[in-house]
């Protein structure tokens, strides 16, 4: 009997990547090595949380949630976006519940962009949304944020519009880089999508975790914005659940019924008992992430000042969990052949950025180290740095 021929991966995948996540990760425990690279906390989130999440499991919420998710989480969700924000939602029209915001981000993609549609987007860009837009048959643009300063260039936004420019999917706080869009870069982005009639997207997962010097603004807070602005957050990285995956979509009603339209064919629903609990989050431990925000920030100056000291300079982040090193002056061809020996010279996993660009030769050589470690597995890292050889 003859073996059958492998199918192929669908067209729509052949030019998405593994994501470089599960590899570096997996190196880390093949390794011993000190995990550095993936963004998952190693401290859970406020035990009250946790403890409604058992209550709500012994309780019967076990079975389907309403696909639009449960009505306590939709009212919490809408009243933290008037809280924090001024943003008036209706929870039964402009708020729906995703299996984390990696859900929102393919909804939205799957339920606005229509085939040759192009999506602008900021590179270094996290890998979902690469994914997300071929599988919807979109075309993306890229607008690189370039290193050292990660800021957004103006004039190569604007240039980035076409006649088939539709959307922008904009990530602020920005992951892998960290930086914070400024209001002048926030207008800026709002200017070209009202001159040229495009939905934007965002991205702000990491909302709450701005450090001392910035702040974050939800772009449909801006003059003429909320009617063309689909905003995309969730609890894991406010909270430190990040493998609870519960996250949402506020907006206007259309383009929050575009993202039930997708979602409904993807996991209908999911994390019955979950929902309740980050409901209680948002409601009961509201300042939660701002503590949150503070000790990362005293964990970012731990990290970034052991890696200035052992000669990898970051770029100092303003927000999220990350900074960014550049290694070319170590000898390196490319950051990913840096990260795929440091395992084994030093013991530690980072994350190279150059599989989240178009544009290579911007990438080739930045890594990106997380912060949302522990301090003293940020010193265990840091001390393995400091008698590696880290050199080509």
């Amino acid at each position: 009997m003859s073996a059958k021929t492998p199918r192929p991966v669908a067209t729509r995948l052949r030019n998405v990547p593994p994501t470089i996540f599960s590899e570096m990760s997996a190196l880390a425990v093949r390794t011993g090595a000190v995990n550095l690279g993936q963004g998952f906390p190693d401290v859970d989130g406020p035990p009250s949380v946790i403890a409604a999440a058992v209550h709500a499991l012994h309780g019967g919420r076990n079975q389907y949630a309403p696909g639009i998710g449960v009505p306590d989480l939709r009212q919490a969700v809408a009243a933290h976006q008037a809280r924090h924000y001024g943003l008036d939602l209706d929870p039964d029209s402009q708020v729906v519940i995703t299996t984390g915001c990696t859900e929102a981000i393919a909804a939205a993609m799957l339920g606005l962009v229509e085939p040759g549609d192009e999506v602008i987007v900021l590179e270094p860009y996290y890998d979902s949304y690469v994914a997300t837009i071929e599988m919807a048959g979109g075309v993306r643009r890229p607008v690189t944020l370039r290193a050292p300063d990660f800021r957004l260039d103006i004039d190569a936004f604007r240039a980035a519009v076409s006649p088939r420019s539709r959307f922008v999917l904009l990530n602020s706080p920005h992951n892998p880089t960290g930086t914070a869009l400024t209001c002048a870069e926030l207008q800026a982005v709002a200017d070209v999508a009202i001159e040229h009639d495009l939905v934007v997207i965002t991205d702000e997962v990491y909302e709450h975790l701005v450090f001392t010097g910035s702040t974050h603004v939800p772009l449909a807070t801006l003059p003429g914005m909320f009617e063309r602005t689909l905003t995309l957050s969730s609890a894991g990285k406010s909270y430190s659940f990040t493998g609870w995956k519960v996250g949402w979509a506020t907006g206007p009603a259309d383009l929050v019924g575009a993202v039930l339209a997708a979602k409904q064919w993807l996991t209908f629903t999911s994390g019955s008992p979950l929902q309740p609990a980050v409901a209680l989050a948002l409601t009961e431990e509201p300042d939660f992430p701002s503590e949150l925000a503070a000790s990362l920030e005293q964990r970012r100056d731990l990290l970034c000042a052991g890696l200035a000291e052992v000669g990898l300079t970051p770029r100092v982040p303003e927000g999220t969990y990350f900074a960014t090193t550049d290694i070319r002056h170590l000898g390196w061809p490319d950051g990913l052949a840096f990260c795929r020996a440091l395992p084994e010279r030093a013991g530690v996993v980072a994350i190279p950025t150059q599989g989240f660009h178009d544009d290579q030769e911007a990438g080739r050589h930045l890594v990106r180290w997380a912060f949302c470690k522990q301090p003293d597995v940020i010193e265990e890292g840091l001390s393995r740095l400091r008698v590696a050889d880290m050199s080509a």
